[in-house]
């Protein structure tokens, strides 16, 4: 990566963040009914067969809240999984997980299922992102987990990468290279969009 695409990069994060958080203090104040209505938008659009498995995320910090959407899928019979680190510059893993399951604390604040819990390859994949453009291209935190996670799991199957973000999340464009994975669709609380 050039240091002139770091730079952008970085830039945008500071500033994504700071559109997140408002994002997310703005839904609290407003009864915090952002991430059921995800949950509904996706379910309308994308709703996978029973035993698909999908992997999710524990939401840290302001990010959007996928937990209403897993408990639904649970309910409809997906096979759930959350992701784990591997170490630095590797793909994540992803573990099998259901709602109540206890997670296990993790690098950079996140937790995962413990190490013990079964490995599985997610057919549907829900990605957290600081920023997203129209594209299909997301802003992450800037370690590539979820970019190499993906083109692995891209190249041994049709996997659906499904951004989930507050609509405020949205920018003009996002800062890319030929490492940065595009997603095949997008869901905030207000709109879907299918790429």
């Amino acid at each position: 990566m050039t240091s002139a695409l770091e730079a952008a990069k970085a830039r945008l994060r500071g500033t994504a963040k700071a559109a997140r958080k408002a994002a997310a203090a703005a839904d609290r104040a407003a009864g915090a009914t952002a991430a059921a209505a995800l949950r509904d938008r996706f379910l309308a659009a994308f709703a996978p067969e029973a035993g698909t498995v999908v992997s999710g995320y524990w939401p840290m910090g302001d990010e959007m809240d996928p937990r209403p959407l897993l408990a639904a899928l649970a309910d409809a019979g997906c096979v759930l999984a959350l992701p784990a680190l591997r170490g630095p510059g590797q793909a994540l893993d992803f573990r099998a997980w259901a709602p109540g399951d206890p997670l296990v604390p993790a690098a950079f604040g996140t937790s995962e299922p413990a190490a013990d819990k079964a490995l599985l390859q997610p057919g549907v994949l829900l990605v957290p992102l600081l920023a997203f453009d129209r594209a299909g291209y997301r802003l992450g935190y800037g370690g590539g987990f979820y970019d190499r996670s993906l083109a692995f799991l891209r190249s041994r199957g049709d996997t659906l990468a499904v951004g989930l973000a507050y609509a405020a999340q949205e920018v003009a464009e996002v800062p890319r290279d030929r490492n940065d994975q595009r997603l095949d669709g997008l869901v905030t609380e207000q709109a879907v969009t299918r790429l």
